[in-house]
């Protein structure tokens, strides 16, 4: 039997509000079984995640999904570059050229997608 790896998804720019994408998002990983770290504004629960205001040390990220916009991004670049993620995902919104063309020189895929349709779609 062939277990699908289990790979972590850091859900930048997480929000406590249910109509929120990166909310949605995160019910949805979650569904999938998917493990999954929230980094947000303020704190609380979102199903079985809570979300932090910062990047834990430490973690080993496979997809950062990004929901915030590219002024609010800036504050989180160089740590992103720091985690070297495999991918970053630019949701709807978070579409950033500059910092993508950073990260993909940087050796990491970059997408400009929406989480959501990825795994509605088994893409993800």
């Amino acid at each position: 039997v062939v277990m699908e790896e289990k790979k972590l998804t850091l859900v930048l720019g997480a929000s406590l509000k249910v109509e929120r994408y990166s909310n949605r998002a995160i019910r949805k990983l979650r569904e999938h079984d998917q493990p999954v770290v929230a980094v947000g504004l303020r704190e609380g629960m979102i199903t079985d995640v809570p979300i932090v205001k910062t990047i834990p040390a430490d973690i080993h990220v496979d997809t950062v999904a990004m929901y915030l916009n590219t002024d609010n991004q800036k504050a989180w670049e160089k740590q992103l570059l720091a985690l070297h993620p495999k991918r970053i995902i630019f949701n709807p919104g978070a579409e950033n050229p500059g910092f993508a063309k950073e990260a993909g020189s940087a050796g990491m895929e970059t997408l400009e997608a929406c989480t959501l349709v990825m795994l509605g779609t088994g893409q993800f």
